[in-house]
């Protein structure tokens, strides 16, 4: 019978999040605080972000930096959103130069490290977030609409409506929904 390890559970955890792990999943697998510590000292691990830590054993991909941020956020119903969101999708030219992350509007984030995040504070029902990449964002429907609430320029709207109009990721009834709100917020309606 081979024995488990604890980083060998860790690395388990690790390799359906990017490569991280939090504290507190550690804690779960029986491993403490003083262990975490050790391992980072050893080189076993690396402390990533407040409460997150990354397992090397586990390859970086492109998307590290997003699951970081929501494992970052401590909190499980964390999503990309907004223009990350409408980024992650490839619907528009949107450059974020910060990862927009959404947590329900009764959280209150209070940690280190936060300087490369915008966190929204916004009930969403389980119908607008889905997965991208093994990573939890809000759909495309919302991440346009969210655009146009927050003031995303109309021409990378508009792009972001054509695009994703082509595809099945973004219904006919929904392109028009979101056309009218675009429109009505532009002074056209």
């Amino acid at each position: 019978m081979a024995v488990v390890t604890k980083l060998e559970r860790l690395r388990e955890v690790a390799l359906d999040q990017h490569g991280f792990i939090t504290t507190a999943q550690a804690i779960e697998e029986g491993v403490s605080h003083a262990e975490l510590s050790t391992m980072v000292t050893r080189g076993r691990i690396e402390r990533s972000a407040h409460g997150v830590y990354r397992v090397p054993q586990v390859p970086e991909t492109e998307q590290d930096q997003y699951q970081l941020a929501l494992l970052w956020t401590g909190v499980p119903e964390a999503c990309l959103s907004h223009d990350t969101a409408l980024d992650a999708w490839d619907i528009t030219d949107i450059n974020p130069d910060r990862i927009h992350v959404s947590v329900a509007r009764h959280r209150r984030l209070r940690r280190a490290g936060g300087e490369r995040f915008v966190v929204h504070y916004e009930d969403l029902s389980p119908q607008q977030v889905t997965w991208w990449q093994g990573i939890r964002i809000v759909t495309v429907p919302t991440a346009i609409s969210q655009g146009i609430s927050s003031g995303v320029p109309t021409y990378l709207i508009r792009q972001a409506l054509d695009r994703a109009g082509r595809t099945s990721i973004l219904p006919a009834s929904d392109r028009e929904k979101l056309t009218v709100e675009l429109e009505s917020r532009d002074g056209r309606a």
